[in-house]
């Protein structure tokens, strides 16, 4: 038995398994060739934040696009900072968005898939067993230095260009058999690093799936392995784990980047294969003039996923905003193809922004107009009935008095071949149909165009005479038109326009009286069809109070 191999057995004499048990319990997927294989790795300890959502999706489509395996990890390495039930809330966020895992954990709380556990806390054998190998290979090693130890080094490197546990300064590297087991048995507490092979010459090369070819320094340090406690730093812990469930594609923040060589290290003395790295520059939200700044977890409302469910848009508008972010030639494909899912777009990760996208609220409110405006009836109003029972109890009330009711208001204008846009989320939705409810209703009196109190009272006391909501269509109109010359008015507007002088109005202003009466508004959806909804009695009623208030302010 060699020195190192006696120093793994004295590390870890728990530790029964090999590195070769473990290659063969996780073998190498059979998938198709360029089958992506990626993952979503959330630590509990928080929010899903509108990044971890944007990072997931492309993670989510690389794989999908290559008919790959999409999986979920847990890395749980940092138990203080834990937070219960925290992955089970992000994942059913991520469900919400239609990103459902192949394999690993699940929102329920179980795990599925022949790569697990899929919880970096219930693997702490699998680490223990590739640290011993290190250790037998002479690649790691056990550190006993103090918190003082560590900060009486940051001290005497103040003045290095390169600081942390290295070089001259790793005081453990060099420790024989002898002086480890004396200050084990003497109780001595320890972390075990990386005898990093490093040079402060020598540089690492790689090719960056979004950011292009990249060239950094090469990692010097020994990292720390393995805590005093025996849980694996974030470092080692994901290395072993991309390559033992086959990680193909790495999708992570570009903060990350820093940590290239280090993970890069790790993959060579490791043995394994290293996945290819794509990272993500941060989602921009500008501030001032000319002004970007990072999306803020403190500052934005927004950076919160749960931020887009509360004021109600839909997640067929987030997902579909989250591509314009994604891929630069996103639009130019919907608009050639309106009608296609969102899956069949060719998403590419060499089309991402290097520079990060910007979050625009005002983009994602009229691409969400788009996609509700498409909707049927029904399906706005299954929706944000949904939304409502959740978040606002005002209109789940209206829409429960009567459903049918409520969905034919919706209706109105829709199907059209240029549709009202109107609504940009579910929140939009009470105050847009609130004249059609007489507990919502709020009477405002105030008339554009020609219209003026006089004519507002000739209007009103001819068409509560005339008004009939069991017209159709075009016999409503023709009324309209036909009591024009009776209020001063000409049913062409042309002809207004050449001769303003010798009329009150057009049948444009007549039919903005019978609106304001009627909604209070001077712009809303088809006037025939709001009068056929409200009924007779409530509109003779309405009819009747906008003539009292005009007649009194006259």
């Amino acid at each position: 038995m060699t020195e190192n191999e006696k120093l793994a057995q004295l590390l870890f004499p728990d530790i029964d398994k090999t590195t070769e048990y473990y290659e063969e319990k996780y073998p190498p997927r059979s998938l198709k060739e360029g089958a992506r294989v990626s993952r979503f790795a959330p630590s509990p300890t928080g929010f899903l934040h509108f990044g971890n959502l944007f990072s997931c999706t492309i993670a989510y489509k690389t794989a999908k696009c290559s008919d790959g395996i999409f999986y979920v990890r847990v890395e749980d390495t940092d138990q203080k900072r834990k937070v219960e039930g925290a992955v089970e809330t992000m994942l059913k966020a991520l469900q919400t968005y239609g990103i459902t895992p192949d394999e690993g954990a699940m929102s329920d709380g179980s795990e599925q898939g022949d790569y697990g556990p899929y919880t970096q806390s219930q693997r702490r054998e699998i680490y223990r067993t590739y640290a011993k190998k290190l250790v037998e290979e002479g690649l790691a090693y056990p550190c006993f230095c103090t918190a003082e130890d560590l900060e009486d080094l940051r001290s005497r490197q103040e003045h290095e260009s390169i600081k942390g546990y290295w070089g001259p300064y790793a005081a453990c590297r060099n420790l024989t058999y002898d002086q480890i087991k004396a200050n084990i048995d003497s109780g001595k507490t320890w972390t075990l690093r990386l005898k990093s092979p490093g040079t402060t010459e020598g540089k690492v090369v790689f090719d960056d799936m979004i950011k292009g070819k990249i060239e950094m320094p090469e990692n010097v340090i020994d990292i720390v392995l393995l805590k005093t406690d025996g849980i694996p730093t974030y470092h080692f812990a994901h290395a072993v784990d991309d390559h033992l469930m086959h990680t193909t594609h790495v999708i992570r923040g570009d903060e990350w980047i820093a940590s290239v060589p280090v993970h890069l290290q790790l993959f060579r003395v490791l043995g394994f294969k290293p996945v290819k790295y794509a990272h993500i520059a941060p989602i921009m939200k500008e501030e001032g003039e000319n002004g970007k700044r990072k999306l803020s977890k403190r500052k934005d409302p927004e950076a919160a996923v749960t931020y887009y469910d509360e004021v109600g848009f839909p997640a067929a508008s987030v997902n579909e905003y989250i591509m314009t972010l994604a891929n630069s030639n996103f639009e130019d494909w919907r608009r050639a193809n309106q009608d296609a899912p969102l899956e069949a777009f060719p998403f590419n990760l060499k089309k991402m922004s290097v520079s990060g996208a910007l979050c625009d609220m005002v983009k994602l409110s009229d691409i969400s107009k788009n996609i509700i405006c498409r909707m049927s009836a029904e399906e706005v109003f299954e929706l944000s009935d949904k939304w409502a029972k959740a978040h606002c109890k005002e209109l789940a009330d209206l829409y429960e008095k009567d459903p049918a009711y409520a969905t034919a208001v919706l209706a109105i204008d829709r199907g059209n071949k240029k549709p009202r846009k109107d609504i940009a989320k579910w929140s939009d939705i009470p105050d847009y149909i609130s004249y059609m409810y007489d507990e919502t209703f709020k009477p405002c009196y105030d008339l554009t165009g020609n219209a003026d109190k006089e004519l507002a009272c000739k209007v009103l006391e001819k068409y509560k005479d005339i008004v009939d909501v069991n017209d159709d269509k075009d016999t409503w109109f023709s009324k309209i038109k036909e009591m024009c010359p009776s209020v001063g008015c000409t049913p062409n507007v042309k002809e207004f326009k050449q001769n303003p002088e010798a009329f009150a109005g057009h049948v444009g202003d007549v039919s903005t009286v019978i609106r304001v009466a009627l909604t209070g508004r001077t712009n809303t959806p088809d006037l025939f069809s709001i009068t056929a909804l409200l009924g007779k009695e409530r509109v003779l009623e309405r009819l009747e109070s906008a003539l009292k208030h005009y007649k009194e302010e006259m």
